[in-house]
């Protein structure tokens, strides 16, 4: 009995070592502002578990507090922010963080429920724009480009309508929470909606822009981490998740090209 206990045992122990060790499931709180960030990072949960990480998805309603949170340890990552918008906050609040993964695109647009084209709009029209510091400047930069408005050549992306030199039809620009911008065309001219506001207000489904901002890589959302984290191995497990050629396939099905996967 004693011999036989011993061959168990030790056949036991041979198969132990034949059968690779799967590492420990690591938990991850990432934050998201609701919509599409949201969903698509849900799409990726799947491959992340077979990857080794539990991804408790937290939605956010603004653009301050994924960073707040992530910087103050109580999210492992976030996925909401263009690069423009990430550079700018980092620095000016001095968070300490990292964009390490691409995800997508989401261009800014202009929405109107009085005019089909920007062509239309009358002199002294009262124009809506997001008045977070990379929004404001990136929707001055889309008029401009447009031909509609003209700024200080200082300006370049990150101005405000105190950097408006040219201004041929009088527009009003109105500066509002970026939240706020859909509710706007329901009282002035136009505004200009970020891409994932558009998509919960369900704008980009049912009303076509008449202004739509052109692509740039400067408007690339990012996978966000502490500095210290970067080089984490379960950094580079989310960012390859997330970038799983399956959470491309959805984003081109279900968006049709209102949203661009940039991996």
């Amino acid at each position: 009995m004693l011999r036989r206990t011993l061959l168990i045992s030790a056949l036991a122990s041979t198969l132990a070592l034949a059968v690779p060790a799967h590492a420990a499931t690591k938990t991850l709180k990432v934050g998201v502002t609701a919509g599409l960030h949201a969903e698509i990072l849900r799409q990726a949960l799947p491959i992340a578990k077979k990857n080794g990480l539990d991804i408790k998805v937290i939605e956010f309603q603004d653009y301050v507090s994924p960073n707040e949170a992530l910087s103050h340890g109580d999210l492992d990552a976030n996925i909401f922010q263009t690069l423009s918008y990430f550079e700018l906050l980092n620095k000016q609040r001095n968070y300490g963080l990292a964009a390490v993964g691409k995800t997508i695109t989401a261009p800014l647009t202009f929405y109107s429920k009085k005019w089909k084209s920007f062509s239309e709009i009358p002199t002294g029209a009262r124009i809506a724009i997001p008045n977070d510091p990379s929004t404001e400047g990136r929707a001055l930069y889309v008029l401009q480009e447009a031909g509609i408005i003209k700024l200080k050549p200082s300006a370049g992306r990150t101005g405000t309508p105190l950097d408006i030199i040219s201004n041929p039809k009088k527009l009003k620009i109105v500066e509002l929470d970026p939240a706020q911008t859909p509710r706007a065309i329901d009282d002035l001219d136009a505004a200009a909606v970020n891409g994932n506001y558009a998509y919960i207000s369900g704008l980009s489904k049912t009303r076509k822009g008449i202004l739509v901002e052109k692509p740039t890589a400067n408007y690339i959302n990012y996978i966000v981490v502490r500095e210290k984290d970067k080089n984490a191995d379960w950094v580079k497990t989310l960012v390859k998740s997330y970038q799983d050629p399956s959470v491309r396939a959805y984003i081109n099905k279900s968006y049709k090209g209102n949203v661009i996967a940039n991996f």
